[in-house]
């Protein structure tokens, strides 16, 4: 059974979110939710080998935020329940979710077999996560430009 959030899990979820209001994350974020919906590999290899560009710097930023903040609960530090609180994460399913149809060739596009790895197995690798992404996972695709 998972460990009850304590006052410093509390801390640390405020502080992520802090994280999340700083200005270029803001403008990382924006463009993730409303305007990048790669259709495939290759269009996420696209910008993501245009080194230089805000687009590259905005994927990378958000990537390595979630991947960062997955890694807290997957490694004890931060309360699954609380992580999974949808107001906070959230966007990590919807993010999730945009890549997960193509995420097996991006990792052997970019040579990288642990691309999203601690993301994937945060969210697959818990019920509550599995749940969650459930639910959202064909909202996002519903979305998804044709």
């Amino acid at each position: 059974m998972a460990k009850k959030p304590t006052v410093d899990d509390a801390r640390l979820i405020l502080e992520l979110y802090a994280l999340r209001r700083e200005p270029e994350m803001r403008k990382a974020r924006q463009w993730w939710l409303t305007t990048f919906w790669p259709k495939d590999a290759d269009e996420y290899m696209k910008v993501a080998t245009t080194m230089g560009t805000d687009e590259n710097n905005w994927l990378r930023q958000v990537i390595s935020y979630w991947g960062i903040a997955a890694s807290f609960v997957e490694n004890g530090v931060l309360n699954e329940n609380l992580f999974f609180t949808t107001a906070f994460c959230g966007e990590l399913f919807f993010i999730f979710a945009k890549v997960r149809p193509f995420l097996v060739e991006l990792r052997e596009k970019t040579k990288n077999p642990e691309m999203l790895l601690a993301v994937e197995t945060l969210i697959m690798g818990s019920k509550l996560g599995r749940e969650r992404f459930r639910k959202v996972e064909p909202r996002v695709q519903a979305m998804r430009p044709k």
